[in-house]
């Protein structure tokens, strides 16, 4: 069955009073402090935008989706809901969750905005979701203050309306656009990008800096010279010849070696700044200069919590608001799994789960299923829950010795 790329086509509305352009305001973006043109594709060009774009995005899309509805003793998953199996496993015939997930977050580490279309069906409901770039959309609002959005596809103008669009927005000045990482940073990107062409062009040169050569007398062809100069001396397949010089000329260096520009240095300075700006740990992307076996463990805990979770939050609020009805928000909602990403290693998960079976909030089928095993029937004591005898409140002291000492007496 072939489905449309849009369902719908509205006709255009009265002229919107604001236009929020969702490209993260793309007059941001161009020429950067350091000279060099910095947007979305040349930015991902750089190694470190990158390697970190792909930890967040991989690292987003495996994460466990599921859909739960609330109950009387909590939640339980709602595998008969529509919007389960679209958000777990295939939210259209092309793509699995992990590559719908992927692109997205992708798209909002770019862009700073992420789009979707809704598909729904006669009843309203979701059917399927179909990502849309980010830089063919423009959030617009009517004249009933209203929002709408339109998508711009083959020089076609689609309007969508707030209900047909999934919108995760970033970071951003009015709640409603997020603005592009790559845009707010593409100073720091833009002189990650020059060193790296500058390190590249002095390899390309045989690691030889520019320089001129001098000539005692007057030069009649000069452009000759130069030409016959670099086809037998310029590149790095003609690195280290022995240049022969002719008629008293001479060579002047006047390039600038990279260890007088601190070529290294800049380098790695620019990939912690850029890991800064998407907060993702240096041993993460490769950089394990200052790293240990113990502070890595607390590195990637920290990248959990302060990194990851703000994504997964936001994530988890802008598909409950635009997937579910106003009734079944009350009954639905949708949550990430990130607890095997906090899980430590086996000796603090096993010391965990004997404090939590010893105290009683931990029953054995509780804690398979934190390890992921099959469960333990009930009737052999899988769902039970154990307290330690030797606990008591500090007002029940001395009952049990009382009371044994009345059965000895009425013994007697």
């Amino acid at each position: 069955m072939k489905i449309p790329f849009l369902s719908r086509i509205f006709q255009t509305r009265a002229s919107p009073q604001n236009t929020f352009w969702s490209s993260a305001y793309s007059f941001f973006f161009g020429l950067s402090s350091s000279g060099k043109t910095v947007d979305e594709r040349t930015a991902l060009q750089t190694a470190i935008v990158y390697a970190c774009v792909r930890v967040l995005s991989e690292t987003l899309a495996s994460l466990p989706l599921h859909t739960y509805r609330y109950t009387q003793n909590g939640k339980e998953k709602a595998t008969g809901h529509s919007i389960f199996y679209i958000l777990h496993s295939e939210p259209n015939p092309e793509m699995t969750s992990f590559v719908f997930r992927e692109t997205l977050m992708g798209h909002l580490l770019l862009w700073g905005n992420a789009y979707a279309q809704i598909i729904r069906d006669g009843r309203g409901r979701v059917v399927g979701l179909y990502p849309l770039l980010p830089n063919k959309m423009v959030v617009n609002r009517n004249n009933q203050g209203q929002l709408y959005y339109q998508y711009e596809k083959d020089g076609q103008t689609y309007i969508l309306n707030r209900y047909e669009v999934l919108h995760i927005p970033g970071l951003g000045f009015d709640g409603l656009v997020g603005y592009s990482p790559i845009a707010m940073a593409k100073n720091a990107i833009g002189m990650a990008i020059a060193t790296e062409e500058y390190g590249a062009k002095f390899f390309a040169n045989g690691a030889n800096p520019g320089g001129v050569l001098e000539h005692p007398g007057v030069v009649k062809d000069p452009a000759r010279i130069r030409e016959s100069w670099n086809a037998v001396y310029q590149g790095s397949g003609n690195a280290h010849r022995v240049a022969v010089l002719e008629e008293g000329m001479k060579f002047q260096s006047i390039g600038i070696p990279p260890e007088q520009a601190q070529f290294l240095e800049t380098r790695k300075f620019q990939i912690n700044e850029i890991a800064r700006i998407f907060r993702i740990p240096p041993h993460m992307v490769g950089d394990l200069e200052k790293s240990s076996f113990s502070n890595i463990e607390q590195q990637s805990l920290e990248f959990v919590m302060y990194t990851l979770d703000p994504w997964v939050v936001r994530w988890e609020q802008a598909v409950q608001r635009a997937l579910f009805s106003e009734s079944e928000k009350r009954k639905y909602f949708v949550k990430f799994n990130v607890d095997g990403l906090l899980r430590g290693d086996y000796g603090s998960r096993m010391n965990g789960y004997a404090v939590g079976r010893q105290n009683g909030w931990l029953s054995a089928n509780d804690i398979r299923e934190l390890e992921n095993m099959n469960r333990v029937p009930a009737e052999l004591g899988g769902d039970l829950y154990l307290i330690n005898g030797n606990m008591t409140k500090l007002a029940d002291a001395g009952i049990f010795a009382k009371n044994n000492t009345n059965q000895k007496e009425g013994s007697k």
